[in-house]
């Protein structure tokens, strides 16, 4: 059980810090579909960064800002050029995807993928299977508990919500909707950078094209499902990694008794059902008009 608890927080940190980013930007009214580009291009950027500097610290700082560049981008695409949010998101997807590529491409010569020999600081062998946790995944439950009180027990918070669900209203109280979203998107790069870093340096310390795999739309579905809310979208976030991990092993356990395609799409098919369960709840994030006069 022990091992299975750590192998679901190991595949789910990367997932988890994504979707805290995808939170913030839905509670602004931003559906973020350029999770899976910002996810790729901070895994791309932390393993470049750290190979060339041999510094693991300046490899995700150089990953953080990379996505706080690309968020700016999405956000003058949105707020500044008037475009559809699902449109530039899912342009910033293609164009992590694609330039990641090109980048490793230019750099070494190939598309092979790229090993680095530091990875992120890990707990002590002495914890026997928990060493395998990275400080990102032990920070990570924190990260959750700062976010749900910021953004349900704060002004900022519920001026955040505000500006998705009543800009109009949060505009006659000062909040400016397109200030928020900046800030919305631009620590959601941050977040989706620490998620890349994770996914890349946590336990593979290495970069290959399309490693993300769909993991930011996964994200994404975690934010619909969680109704972003910071717990619910972490919860539906690791559920989905409990599901992969249980496909990893009985890919393992059971090869060939059940088709190796069907194992692989478990956690998509996991995905596809959490939507169609949050679309038959109903269920939304919203800010009455009361709380925000109060604030």
């Amino acid at each position: 059980m022990t091992d299975f608890l750590i192998a679901v927080l190991v595949a789910g940190t990367p997932l988890v810090y994504v979707a805290m980013a995808g939170m913030l930007a839905q509670r602004t009214g931003v559906w973020n579909l350029g999770l899976e580009g910002l996810m790729v291009i901070g895994a791309c950027a932390s393993v470049v960064g750290t190979k060339m500097t041999d510094s693991v610290a300046l490899g995700v700082l150089l990953a953080a800002a990379m996505c706080v560049v690309a968020s700016i981008f999405l956000w003058v695409a949105v707020e500044v050029l008037k475009a559809n949010p699902i449109i530039a998101g899912l342009g910033l997807t293609g164009l992590g995807l694609g330039g990641t590529r090109l980048a490793v491409q230019t750099l070494y010569g190939s598309e092979a993928a790229v090993q680095v020999e530091r990875g992120l600081p890990h707990l002590d062998p002495a914890l026997g299977p928990f060493s395998a946790l990275s400080i990102f995944a032990i920070f990570m439950p924190i990260l959750v508990a700062a976010l749900w009180v910021a953004t349900r027990r704060t002004r900022f918070g519920l001026r955040l919500a505000a500006v998705g669900e009543h800009p109009f209203a949060a505009r006659s109280v000062g909040a400016s909707p397109a200030r928020y979203r900046l800030v919305a998107l631009v620590l959601g790069g941050i977040l989706c950078a620490l998620g890349g870093a994770e996914l890349a340096l946590g336990s593979l310390r290495f970069f290959s094209a399309n490693m993300t795999a769909g993991r930011g739309y996964m994200a994404f579905s975690a934010v619909i499902f969680g109704a972003a809310n910071p717990i619910g979208v972490a919860a539906a976030a690791l559920f989905f990694s409990a599901v992969e991990v249980t496909g990893v092993k009985a890919q393992l356990t059971l090869a060939g008794a059940i088709p190796q395609n069907l194992i692989l799409a478990l956690p998509y098919i996991a995905t596809v059902f959490g939507l169609w369960l949050s679309g038959r709840t109903g269920r939304r994030t919203r800010v009455s008009l009361a709380e925000l006069r109060d604030y």
